[in-house]
C-alpha cells in the first residue's frame, strides 16, 4: 500500500488543505495527516492540536484512506517511525515553494529514501490559508467560507 504524510499545524485545516488532500489520495492508497505542534512550547496556536484532529476527521469523514494523527519534532522522524516515504506539501504560492524547496532539501539530506510530493493548491483555494482563517474567527467573521463542507467551526471555537 503506497501510503504518504501530509503534516502541517491544520490552525484550522482549511478548504486549500482538504483540496490537496483530495489530489493526494488521487496518487496514494492511504494520506495520513499529521497535525505538528511543539509539545515544549506553551500556547501551540488558536486550537489545541486534538480540536484540530477533530476538525480534521469532521472534515474527511466522506474520504476513504484519510488516518489523522499528531505529532511532535522532525516530520522525517515521523516518517521513519510510521514506515512512509513521502511527504506531500500544499503549495499556494511561489514563496511557498521557495520555502518547501529549501525544507525538502534538508529532509532528502537527512533521510535519502524520504521523496517529498509538492502538489498546488487549486487556483481557487490558493489565497486561502490558516492565518487568514484565523484572523477572520479572531475576529468574528464568517469563516465558514474557508472551511471545507460540513465542519461546525463554532463548536469548537475558543
Amino acid at each position: 500500500m503506497r501510503t504518504a504524510i501530509f503534516p502541517g499545524s491544520f490552525d484550522p485545516f482549511t478548504v486549500g488543505h482538504y483540496d490537496v488532500l483530495e489530489q493526494a489520495l488521487k496518487l496514494f492508497d492511504k494520506v495520513i495527516v499529521a497535525v505538528g505542534y511543539n509539545a515544549t512550547k506553551k500556547g501551540n496556536g488558536y486550537f489545541d492540536p486534538e480540536v484540530r484532529v477533530k476538525i480534521i476527521e469532521e472534515a474527511t469523514k466522506n474520504l476513504n484512506n484519510v488516518e489523522v494523527c499528531t505529532y511532535s519534532g522532525l516530520t522525517i522522524r515521523l516518517c521513519q517511525k510510521l514506515g512512509v516515504n513521502y511527504i506531500i506539501r500544499g503549495l499556494r504560492t511561489t514563496t511557498d515553494f521557495e520555502l518547501e524547496s529549501v525544507i525538502s532539501q534538508a529532509n532528502k539530506k537527512m533521510a535519502p529514501e524520504i521523496n517529498t510530493i509538492f502538489i498546488p493548491a487549486s487556483q481557487e483555494y490558493s489565497f486561502v490559508s490558516s492565518t487568514v482563517v484565523r484572523d477572520v474567527l479572531i475576529h468574528g467573521g464568517d469563516a465558514s467560507l474557508f472551511l471545507p463542507e460540513g465542519v461546525d467551526i463554532e463548536k469548537y471555537n475558543q
